[in-house]
């Protein structure tokens, strides 16, 4: 093929075709945990995380819930992936042999907010949330019927590989998928090119803007301990006992018990089998979805 700005044009556009292809091909697990946010700036601000709202009974006048002026923050982040084709290989018309690169190249462009949103999950251990606590934490606070701080856990200590008991039927889900720029195809395929004129290679990539945080940490129970009824018991009854302030119910239902490889087994044991080992019936069988993500290491 003649290298020509109008044949390189004509091949780029095949090139983002294949892309295309990959990108829509891929089934993401992250929307399960993950409610979308469409972001318009660098960063957003989410100052209403500190209250979930509620309807009571109207005596006097409203109670106004204050919103914090300075919330929780969440930074988009930019992301890239990129591939060069040898000019010889296009001149000698052996594109053909790169329309899988391409392919390839919009998989893993898909597959980027899976990785991103189950990489963020763990942090929460670590990571501070809208109240200035870890997002698993055993003290958030919380204020009782009158109106005094307490503390709230959902977490449980171990050593283990960790697990996440989660309710992901609310209008907000546990985490948050902020994003600024959806994967696009760009391409550096003018004959002028530095690239060109330096190594002879024509260039191709993916760009993409975005980043992952924390919702409500009343959605979600994190726990390192091992993964045995007793302590599914125990971190489902916690979710189902967590109150708004001054001691409203917040109807917390688990739904998902999300593992990692490492805790598939026991998740099916607790979860799957319909019979104990001794035959009876098992209690927790179907309580919740098992979801294993491969992401979670």
């Amino acid at each position: 093929m003649d290298i020509t700005s109008q044949n390189l044009r004509m091949l780029t556009t095949g090139f983002r075709g294949n892309f295309l292809a990959g990108l829509a091909a891929v089934s993401t697990m992250w929307g399960q945990f993950a409610t979308e946010v469409p972001s318009t700036t660098s960063e957003e601000l989410y100052p209403w995380l500190n209250q979930i709202p509620g309807m009571r009974k109207w005596i006097g006048d409203r109670q106004i819930k204050n919103v914090s002026a300075d919330g929780y923050r969440l930074v988009n982040e930019s992301w890239e992936d990129s591939v060069a084709v040898g000019r010889d290989a296009i001149q000698d018309d052996r594109y053909g042999v790169f329309s899988p690169l391409m392919t390839m190249l919009g998989d893993a462009a898909a597959r980027q907010p899976d990785e991103l949103v189950f990489g963020t999950i763990p942090k929460g251990f670590t990571t501070n949330c809208f109240d200035g606590q870890f997002f698993f934490d055993t003290d958030h606070p919380v204020l009782d019927a009158n109106g005094s701080v307490t503390s709230v856990s959902n977490t449980q200590a171990g050593a283990g590989p960790a697990w996440y008991l989660l309710d992901t039927t609310k209008a907000l889900k546990p985490f948050i998928f902020q994003n600024r720029q959806k994967p696009i195809f760009v391409a550096k395929d003018n004959p002028d090119d530095e690239s060109v004129w330096q190594r002879k290679e024509f260039q191709y990539g993916a760009d993409s803007r975005n980043t992952a945080g924390f919702g409500f940490w009343q959605t979600a129970f994190g726990s390192k301990a091992a993964l045995d009824p007793a302590n599914f018991k125990a971190a489902f009854d916690a979710m189902s006992s967590f109150k708004k302030d001054y001691g409203a119910p917040l109807a917390i239902t688990p739904n998902i018990l999300l593992v990692s490889t490492a805790n598939r087994s026991a998740g099916e044991t607790i979860v799957e089998k319909a019979n104990l080992a001794g035959g009876e019936s098992n209690l927790d069988y179907k309580r919740v979805k098992l979801v294993v993500a491969p992401w979670l290491g």
